[in-house]
């Protein structure tokens, strides 16, 4: 059984990265010098090239923006909890760790995603049930993220948290009734942040089990904001307070000046969902 990627960004990070990736279907017709160049990489890394009608790539991403390109790859395998808290060992740094409490929208998904490897988290735990899972929506909407940072599926997110706890880790949510302003927490230790369900938040479990719950202060006539902005905004105020740290090797510049290499990609995103 395989899976696939499209869109040009998605399907170059999935080249970059250790997914095993099959062949790329590529759409008839003429190809510009961006996609010629993507085509290029992919032979040099030993995978072969298969033209197919533009009806057919419609019909595999039902419809998605995939750019004229998908990548045929090998089933994608969850990470371990362990494999998440291992690699902020290797790394020498406090473990930062994104928990997602029934994120349902993939879109969301994937944007949190984006940022979380954007600043340097280790990994995001999703619920194995009634929440989002990866999708190549998830893949397109992260701009290839995805394949870089692990991400872990459990079967109960509170026992999740417990575990974390013991491990040394302060468990904060994200919460619009929290009496903590989210800049007014420390943030510098080994942190699982929370982030709930678009419509309901937290679930009461969930806030139960976490040590610290932090708000966004709203000044105009919304009263909330969209998982995926409300999760990106705490992310970069821990990096902030843990003083802009960057690995050792900056792979993240690395992948920026190959993808500029690679010219016009087109837009890496998906379309933007509300909640």
């Amino acid at each position: 059984m395989a899976d696939y990627i499209w869109g040009r960004y998605p399907v170059l990070e999935a080249l970059r990265s250790r997914r095993k990736v099959h062949r790329l279907l590529v759409a008839q017709g003429p190809r510009d010098t961006a996609l010629t160049q993507l085509l290029d990489q992919a032979r040099r890394t030993g995978v072969s090239v298969e033209t197919a009608s533009r009806r057919r790539l419609d019909d595999i991403s039902k419809g998605g923006n995939h750019q004229g390109v998908i990548a045929v790859t090998a089933p994608r395998e969850y990470a371990d909890v362990d494999d998440i808290l291992k690699r902020a060992e290797d790394l020498g740094e406090p473990p930062l760790v994104i928990v997602l409490d029934a994120i349902q929208d993939v879109q969301n998904l994937g944007s949190l995603i984006r940022t979380a490897e954007a600043v340097g988290a280790h990994g995001v735990i999703i619920p194995e049930h009634r929440a989002a899972g990866l999708t190549p929506t998830v893949d397109k909407t992260s701009a290839g993220a995805v394949e870089f940072l692990p991400v872990a599926q459990v079967t109960n997110i509170t026992r999740t948290l417990d575990d974390l706890k013991k491990r040394g880790l302060w468990c904060i949510g994200l919460d619009g009734e929290a009496k903590t302003r989210f800049d007014q927490a420390n943030l510098t230790g080994p942190i699982a942040l929370v982030v709930g369900n678009e419509a309901k938040g937290i679930s009461r479990l969930a806030r139960e089990h976490c040590d610290l719950l932090v708000r966004m202060p709203m000044r105009g006539h919304v009263g909330s904001l969209n998982a995926a902005v409300a999760g990106s905004i705490a992310l970069y105020e821990i990096w902030r307070q843990r003083g802009w740290a960057q690995p050792a090797t900056d792979e993240a510049g690395d992948a920026v000046d190959e993808a500029g290499d690679m010219g016009d990609m087109g837009d890496g995103d998906g379309d933007g969902g509300e909640e």
